[in-house]
C-alpha cells in the first residue's frame, strides 16, 4: 500500500471525522486499513518504550508501524485543519442539504458493514439490535455540557477518539452530546494550542485504551462484534436524518440558541412545525450522491482490495 493511498484515506477518515454522525472508523474500515489501524495503535506498548530508551529509533518506528500512521495521521490533519471552516459554514448555511448528503454516505456503509458478518445466527442478529439500539439511544439523548476547563476538554477527547475508530459511532457527534462540539472547532478553527495539546493528550490515552479492548473483542468474537458495530452504524442513522423536530435548546458559549434534543420527522411534518423548504428532490439526489460515493470506494478500497 502506497503512502499516498494511506494520506487519501486519511484525508477521507478526517473529513469524515469532522461531521456529527459520520465515523472515521467506517472510512477506515470500509477502505480496508481498519486492522492495520487497530494494531498500529496497539503498537504503542511496553516493548516501544524499552526501544526508545535504548535509543532504537528506526526500531521503535519500524515497531509501531510509523510510516503507515505518519502517512495517515498527515491526511487527517490536512482535512481536518482544511475542511474545518467549510464544513462549518455548510451545516450553518445549508444543514438540511448536507445532512441528507451525510445520510447517504452512513446508510451505504452501513451496508458494507453487514457485508463482512459471515453467517446470521440468533446471538448475532440480537448483537444487531442492541448496537442499533445503543446508537438510537445515544442518537435521541439530551446534550449534556462538559464545560469544565482543561479537565473537561482532557475528558472530552477522551471519549471522543474512542467513538471515532468504531464504525457507526461518530466521535463529533459525541463531542455534540457533551456540549464540546462548537468549542472544538472554533479551537481548530483559531488554532488554540493549549486546548489542541489537552484535547490530543486525552485523546492519545483514549485511543492506547480503547483499541486494546476492541482488538480483544474482534479476536474473540469477530462475528458478534461486528454485528454490534453495523448495529451502531445503523443506529445512527437518526443523527443524520435530515429532517429533525428540536425537542429542548440550550444556550451557546456565544448566547445563541442551539438544539440539545432532537426526534426526526417526515418532510411534510419538518414543514409544517418550521416553515423551512424541505427540499425533497435535493435532498434524495444528495443522498444517492453520497451513497454511490461510498460505494465507489469499497469498490476501489474495500477490505478485498485492502492491498491495493
Amino acid at each position: 500500500m502506497s503512502s499516498f493511498s494511506i494520506f487519501v484515506r486519511g484525508m477521507l477518515m478526517g473529513a469524515a471525522d469532522i461531521v456529527p454522525g459520520v465515523s472515521g472508523g467506517t472510512v477506515a474500515f470500509i477502505t480496508g486499513i481498519y486492522d492495520t489501524l487497530l494494531d498500529s495503535i496497539r503498537s504503542f506498548d511496553i516493548a516501544c518504550v524499552k526501544l526508545l530508551l535504548g535509543r532504537d529509533i528506526k526500531g521503535a518506528w519500524s515497531h509501531v508501524n510509523g510510516s503507515f500512521l505518519s502517512a495517515l495521521l498527515l491526511g487527517i490533519a490536512t482535512s481536518i485543519f482544511t475542511l474545518a471552516r467549510l464544513v462549518s459554514w455548510l451545516l450553518e448555511t445549508y444543514p438540511i442539504p448536507l445532512w441528507a448528503f451525510f445520510f447517504g454516505l452512513v446508510l451505504a456503509s452501513a451496508l458494507v458493514l453487514l457485508r463482512q458478518i459471515d453467517g446470521w445466527t440468533a446471538q448475532r442478529l440480537l448483537s444487531l439490535v442492541c448496537g442499533a439500539g445503543i446508537a438510537l439511544w445515544i442518537a435521541l439523548s439530551p446534550v449534556v455540557s462538559l464545560d469544565i476547563g482543561l479537565a473537561g476538554v482532557f475528558l472530552s477527547g477522551f471519549i471522543a477518539i474512542c467513538a471515532m475508530i468504531l464504525p457507526g459511532i461518530s466521535g463529533s457527534f459525541i463531542l455534540v452530546l457533551l456540549g464540546m462540539y462548537g468549542t472544538v472547532l472554533a479551537a481548530v478553527k483559531s488554532f488554540d494550542l493549549l486546548f489542541l495539546l489537552v484535547f490530543a493528550i486525552g485523546a492519545a490515552a483514549g485511543l492506547l485504551c480503547f483499541s486494546r479492548l476492541l482488538h480483544w473483542l474482534l479476536q474473540r468474537a469477530h462475528s458478534a462484534t461486528m454485528a454490534v458495530l453495523t448495529g451502531f452504524l445503523f443506529g445512527s442513522l437518526a443523527v443524520v436524518w435530515p429532517w429533525k423536530h428540536v425537542l429542548d435548546w440550550v444556550v451557546g458559549s456565544h448566547g445563541q440558541l442551539k438544539p440539545a434534543q432532537q426526534v426526526p420527522v417526515l418532510p411534510a411534518q419538518f414543514l409544517e412545525q418550521t416553515g423551512t423548504d424541505p427540499v425533497v428532490i435535493l435532498c434524495v439526489v444528495l443522498m444517492v450522491t453520497g451513497f454511490l460515493l461510498v460505494w465507489l470506494i469499497d469498490l476501489k478500497w474495500g477490505v478485498s482490495r485492502a492491498g491495493t
